[in-house]
């Protein structure tokens, strides 16, 4: 049983009524949010309301609430409250509250991250076509969101081609002196060897925003008309050439699964529930197209109506996304007209959005497929928790766990003979991977190649902090767990560590160690107090183990490449001092090296435009007094 479905202790409850019953009085009859805090001060559960007086006063009577609520209210020790204009404006600050502390009470959007974009550029004179996530910093044009990054890297492959833009980097363009593969193969017009002209290129660029932007008819019937006069003089292979363009794009469109007439700019979000389980699907129009969908499984219980699922889930998906013109939901909602000033009023909003509910018609039938699709998400998502359920009941058995385990973490590190050290930790549980609890770690104080010490830093800066900020033994931030990628050697450092800090008892650790020659399947386990072991190629529990080794292996060889990657494309350039941005990107477009540069004489540095003849002579003495 979940312990707040658990009668909770009278006496904590009668002191948490009156807590709330002492504060509701001091409080004004005026639109605000509340916090109730925990012993520790983390918050339990964030509200918002128009009436904060009125509102808080109802958790005082506690007859009236359902045991988890009851529960809520006897676990309360102090509340914090903040009175703003009006009930939008506490409705955004609610949301922006429950992203960033997570209380246990409340409904929660879970694994919310970034969409990705497709942009064009507008500050080079032959702009690229790329893929975007995060801040939309860089000037250029931003279509989407698209639902994943795989559907923009397939966009972007039709795109390139249809339309042939290229897609190299800035820097990498300022180098060529011959066309690239992308060029023999007939998806690029080499702009970097003036194989096209600036006019010509932007004809193209024009051409990709006319079809990003619901134009999709025009651009083909050009298309198609340009290749019927290609026929017509018998130049044949570029009539070919047009045809493979417009396959292209028909080959983008034919990946749309359902488009309906007149929807342009809409959101269509469906709820599926079972229970204290649900699935909000959520579908992506643009521009007259679909560009994709993705399920979420907002974390709730079962006393929660599936208008309060839906308004919090619209109140923290939308926190920092742009709003569309259309949002075409399920299910009534009561606070809609509410939800929709308060979207309306965030800085970035340039067109007034619609929350709708379709009661008839294609926005209807819309609606039915998009829950159609929440139906089979969420069967599927209770199968992979049915089964990860039978996988962590093993692991409990083969590690003498109290419980199942709600939060494993996995430990890896990776290095190139000492250099760009990196440790990564991952997080499993019942729901499975949780991405977002993901950490790595810059090795500061190892030596290079040693691995033991790479270990003991990773431990040391985790759980020191942990103590240190109170995440300690019984809080939701604590591992039932600890998976380390390695052996013997590597099991004693960090058990070495956990025994320092005093925490080696409140912490079940184990390693799995590589079998001879790699093989998977004959991996060797340490526990503490047990002789190391093995377990057969066959079972379950092997299986789910060598997942969790493997994930934090393949992210701790991202998170080491990104390291590298990043090391690599800094240049001496760097070291001059005074060089900014602007006029190291200046140089390099020039010259298109910096090696280039360490040789240019004062006559070609001061040609760069933004290079004075001070800050040229500055560039050459730098490197000739440093070569």
């Amino acid at each position: 049983m979940n312990d707040d479905d658990e009668q909770p202790p009278l006496s904590a409850l009668a002191r948490g009524a009156d807590l709330i019953r002492r504060l509701a009085r001091t409080l004004p009859d005026s639109p605000g949010v509340y916090r109730m805090l925990d012993e520790k001060g983390e918050p339990l559960y964030v509200g918002k309301a128009r009436s904060l007086k009125k509102r808080v006063i109802t958790y005082a009577n506690t007859g009236k609430l359902p045991l988890r609520l009851q529960r809520m209210v006897s676990l309360t020790q102090d509340m914090l409250f903040v009175h703003t204009h009006t009930e939008a404006e506490a409705l955004l600050l609610e949301s922006n509250l429950i992203k960033k502390f997570k209380p246990r009470y409340n409904v929660l959007l879970r694994d919310d991250k970034s969409f990705p974009y497709l942009l064009i550029t507008a500050d080079h004179d032959f702009p690229v076509l790329t893929k975007h996530r995060g801040a939309q910093k860089i000037k250029g044009s931003y279509f989407g969101p698209f639902a994943s990054g795989g559907a923009v890297n397939r966009t972007i492959q039709a795109l390139q081609k249809a339309f042939m833009l290229r897609n190299c980097t800035d820097s990498m363009f300022a180098q060529r002196k011959r066309p690239c593969l992308q060029y023999h193969i007939k998806r690029c017009t080499a702009p970097c060897v003036a194989y096209v002209s600036k006019e010509d290129y932007a004809k193209q660029v024009n051409e990709v925003r006319d079809f990003l932007s619901g134009r999709s008819a025009e651009v083909q019937g050009r298309l198609a008309a340009r290749m019927q006069e290609a026929s017509d003089r018998m130049d044949y292979e570029g009539a070919a050439l047009l045809r493979d363009r417009i396959r292209a794009l028909t080959m983008i469109q034919s990946h749309q699964d359902i488009n309906i007439t007149g929807l342009r700019d809409a959101d269509v979000i469906g709820l599926h529930r079972d229970g204290n389980r649900s699935c909000v699907q959520v579908f992506f129009f643009r521009a007259g197209q679909n560009f994709g969908n993705r399920p979420y499984f907002p974390r709730h219980s079962e006393d929660d109506s599936d208008d309060d699922i839906l308004m919090a889930f619209l109140a923290q998906f939308y926190e920092n996304k742009p709003v569309p013109a259309e949002i075409i939901v399920s299910h009534d909602l009561s606070d809609a007209a509410l939800l929709e000033d308060a979207l309306n009023s965030r800085d970035h909003v340039h067109n007034k959005t619609k929350i709708i509910k379709p009661q008839r018609g294609a926005r209807q039938r819309v609606i039915d497929f998009v829950l159609t699709n929440a139906r089979n998400a969420l069967s599927l998502e209770k199968q992979k928790h049915a089964s990860e359920k039978v996988l962590l009941e093993g692991v409990v058995e083969l590690c003498g766990l109290d419980d199942l385990p709600q939060r494993i973490e996995v430990y890896d590190n990776s290095h190139i003979s000492g250099t760009n050290m990196v440790g990564a930790m991952i997080v499993a549980g019942p729901e499975g991977l949780r991405k977002s609890a993901y950490r790595k770690f810059n090795i500061r104080e190892a030596d290079a190649a040693d691995d033991y010490g790479m270990m003991r830093e990773v431990m040391e800066r985790r759980f020191s902090r942990a103590l240190k900020e109170e995440k300690g033994p019984g809080t939701s931030d604590w591992p039932d767990l600890l998976l380390i990628d390695g052996g013997q050697g590597q099991f004693n450092a960090v058990m070495d560590v956990l025994e320092s800090l005093g925490i080696a008892d409140e912490l079940t650790v184990m390693a799995i160690a590589k079998g001879p020659d790699r093989n998977a399947g004959r991996e060797t386990f340490f526990l503490k107090d047990r002789a190391p072991f093995t377990l057969p190629v066959d079972d379950p529990v092997l299986h789910y183990l060598q997942r969790l080794r493997d994930e934090v292996h393949r992210f701790a060889i991202g998170a080491h490449r990104t390291r590298r990657v990043a090391q690599v494309s800094t240049s001496r350039l760097d070291d001059v001092p005074g060089i900014g941005a602007k006029r190291k990107k200046a140089l390099l477009m020039h010259f298109g090296s910096y090696q280039d540069v360490a040789r240019a004489g004062l006559k070609d540095l001061m040609a760069v435009e933004g290079i004075s003849e001070g800050f040229a002579r500055q560039i050459y003495d730098f490197f000739h007094e440093n070569p």
